[in-house]
């Protein structure tokens, strides 16, 4: 097996609905990230470029067109194909079509929700999903609470205000590692979150991968996120 996928799939094919107007005439992954005058698809297709990643399929569905311009005229990182979900077919449906057209299915791959952006080692990744001999690997990020938290002693007097703190909890950061049969256990439709995964757990088949200390993570769903990107970039 190829410890470190050269494939992946980015699913594209949201509608965006919370990042309105930005999404009135372009698909989610196609919104720019303030600053740097490129698409979250293009810094996505660059991290995976500089990851290995040689072919990419990109599966679209919503204002599909826009993207497909795009991707025809912009200089990219790596062979991309893109596929067109007629109907929507959720998250795990729509791997599963996406995965239809990759160039090497007995090999690995990668998938990323195209709303991420983020940047830290796949191949860390990669190499944490062999060595665990799993059947899927998906990335954890520990998320800020976007509330400021309060301390209190146990007789209910305060002790401390504490701003946008860690969440205490891992969550999914939507991007993955499959190995090359991980494709036949995805449902034509639906989601995967709710039937594949549970079951690759229960058979300790699902490892999770922390994201590394300072790597940035970032999902970007509302206008909100599109500004906190853009000052993140701007501090960095």
């Amino acid at each position: 097996m190829t410890q470190h996928p050269t494939q992946a799939v980015i699913l594209a094919g949201g509608q965006g609905s919370r990042l309105r107007p930005y999404t009135d005439d372009r698909p989610k992954p196609m919104v720019e990230i303030p600053g740097t005058g490129i698409p979250i698809i293009g810094h996505q297709l660059a991290w995976l470029a500089s990851e290995g990643v040689t072919d990419a399929v990109v599966s679209s569905g919503h204002l599909a067109e826009v993207l497909e311009d795009w991707l025809a005229q912009a200089e990219l990182p790596c062979r991309v194909t893109t596929v067109i979900e007629r109907e929507p077919l959720g998250r795990g449906g729509g791997l599963k079509f996406a995965a239809r057209s990759l160039p090497r299915p007995d090999e690995p791959w990668y998938a990323t929700n195209g709303d991420v952006w983020t940047r830290f080692s796949l191949r860390e990744m990669a190499a944490f999903h062999a060595e665990r001999d799993a059947t899927a690997t998906l990335a954890l990020a520990r998320p800020r609470i976007p509330w400021g938290a309060v301390e209190t002693d146990e007789f209910g007097h305060v002790l401390d205000f504490i701003e946008a703190p860690p969440s205490p909890y891992l969550i999914n950061a939507g991007v993955y590692v499959f190995s090359a049969g991980f494709a036949g256990l995805l449902p034509e439709r639906g989601d995967h979150e709710r039937t594949t995964f549970p079951g690759l757990a229960r058979e300790r088949r699902l490892a999770g991968f922390p994201l590394p200390q300072g790597s940035y993570w970032r999902a970007i769903d509302t206008a909100k996120d599109l500004t906190e990107a853009a000052k993140e970039l701007a501090d960095k």
